[in-house]
C-alpha cells in the first residue's frame, strides 16, 4: 500500500516511538495517578483518553491544521494557557482531593471511567508541546515530496499509537500492583498526591514556557 512506508522508515520510527513512550510526561503522570487512586480501569481509560487525544493531533498535523495554530500568535497563546490551567486545575485537585479517600483498590470511584478518558483527552489536546512535537516528529519520517505525504503521516500517528499503548498499559498495571499498600499507608498515598500535583505544576509551567517556532 502507497501509503506505508519503508520497512526500514518504520523500523526507525519504532525505536523513536519506544523511546518516546517511556519518556515521563504529563501523560504518564495521570496514568499512573489515575491507576493509584481510581483503580486500574481508571487508569486504562486515561490512557484511551491520552490514544485518542494522539489520533486528534495526527490528523491535525496531516490535514495542516497545527500549522495554523502553531502559526498564530494569539491561537498559540489561547492553547498553551488553556493547557497550562488544566494541568493546574488537576495539581489542585490532587491536594484537595487527592487518593486518600476509603475505597477498595479496584472497586468503583467517584470519578468514573467517562470522567478518567475525559482527563487523558484533555491532558493531550491542551498541550501545545505536544503539537510541535508531532509537526517536527513525524514529518522526519516522510519525504516532503511524497505524493502519499498526508496518508503516511496519519499512518504513523496511528503506528505511533499501536507502539506506545502496550507500554503504558503496563506502567498502569504496575501501578495497580502497588496501590493496595498505599491506600493502606494514606501518609505515603498523601505524599504520592503531592508529587504528582507538583510534576503537574512544573509541566504547566514548561507550557507556559513553550515557544512556537
Amino acid at each position: 500500500m502507497e501509503f506505508i512506508p519503508t520497512l526500514s522508515t518504520l523500523l526507525a520510527f519504532a525505536a523513536a516511538s519506544f523511546v518516546l513512550a517511556i519518556t515521563p510526561g504529563p501523560d504518564m503522570t495521570l496514568f499512573v495517578s489515575r491507576a493509584l487512586s481510581d483503580g486500574r480501569a481508571a487508569g486504562l481509560a486515561s490512557v484511551a483518553g491520552a490514544m485518542t487525544g494522539i489520533a486528534i493531533h495526527t490528523l491535525m498535523v496531516a490535514l495542516g491544521l497545527s500549522a495554523l495554530v502553531v502559526a498564530s500568535p494569539t491561537a498559540f497563546f489561547v492553547l498553551k494557557s488553556a493547557g497550562a490551567a488544566y494541568l493546574l486545575w488537576l495539581a489542585i485537585q490532587a491536594i484537595r482531593t487527592g487518593s486518600s479517600f476509603n475505597a477498595p483498590v479496584a472497586g468503583p470511584s467517584g470519578r468514573g471511567l467517562l470522567a478518567s478518558w475525559a482527563q487523558g483527552l484533555g491532558v493531550n489536546l491542551l498541550n501545545p508541546k505536544i503539537i510541535l512535537f508531532f509537526m517536527t516528529f513525524l514529518p522526519q519520517f516522510v519525504a516532503a515530496g511524497d505524493p502519499h505525504f498526508t496518508g503516511k503521516l496519519i499512518f504513523l500517528g496511528l503506528f505511533f499509537v499501536v507502539l506506545s499503548t502496550p507500554i503504558v498499559i503496563a506502567i498502569v498495571f504496575g501501578a495497580h500492583g502497588i496501590a493496595g499498600w498505599l491506600k493502606r499507608k494514606p501518609q505515603i498515598m498523601r505524599m504520592v498526591d503531592y508529587v504528582f500535583a507538583a510534576v503537574f505544576s512544573v509541566f504547566a509551567l514548561r507550557i507556559l514556557l513553550a515557544q512556537g517556532r
